[in-house]
């Protein structure tokens, strides 16, 4: 063979390659959100259910910010951006090395850590209301926070962990969001 014949048989190889590189880039960023750089919905669910299989301690939290459409309506989508932008970065260090967050949508935010031991929850709450610096504004950030261990029901699934997760955050919200960790 020649080394015409030889490049023109590794050519369809080569755009096979890029190709699925091209498509192993789309489907990872589909997986991230484009603000946060967290995990959307479905990159975490499928993540979060081999966690729960695996460590049976493991620690599911539901977050929502409190009053978010008042930041947007009064400073401004950007303003709005920073603050869902600096809770991402508060709730992903939170997790650390031990779990992974998510932006499920909007102000809502999903994680889960596998060694709930050293999950300060009081902690993670302090550090999602501090405020937002933004455009000379300091905006005041307010979160409710939900959490459920899946080990402690009567079947441990995410689906299961986030409704009660759900269930917690809600009801802290009913309560004042200074309640939130029970």
């Amino acid at each position: 063979m020649d080394s015409q014949t030889i490049a023109a048989a590794g050519l369809p190889a080569l755009g096979w390659a890029l190709h699925g590189g091209l498509l192993w880039r789309r489907l990872a960023t589909a997986r991230r959100d484009p603000l946060t750089g967290l995990h959307t919905r479905a990159g975490w669910t499928a993540r979060a259910e081999r966690l729960i299989a695996k460590h049976s301690g493991a620690l599911v939290l539901l977050v929502d910010l409190d009053d978010f459409k008042a930041i947007n309506d009064t400073h401004g989508h950007a303003a709005g951006d920073a603050v869902i932008t600096a809770t991402a970065r508060r709730l992903d260090g939170w997790c650390g090395r031990h779990g992974i967050a998510a932006r499920l949508g909007g102000d809502e935010f999903a994680a889960i850590t596998t060694h709930p031991g050293t999950a300060d929850l009081f902690g993670l709450r302090a550090a999602l209301e501090q405020p937002v610096t933004h455009g000379g504004h300091v905006l005041p950030v307010s979160a409710s926070v939900g959490h459920c261990y899946p080990g402690r029901l009567p079947v441990p699934t995410l689906t299961d962990a986030l409704s009660a997760a759900d269930a917690a955050m809600y009801a802290a919200k009913g309560h004042g969001r200074r309640n939130n960790t029970r």
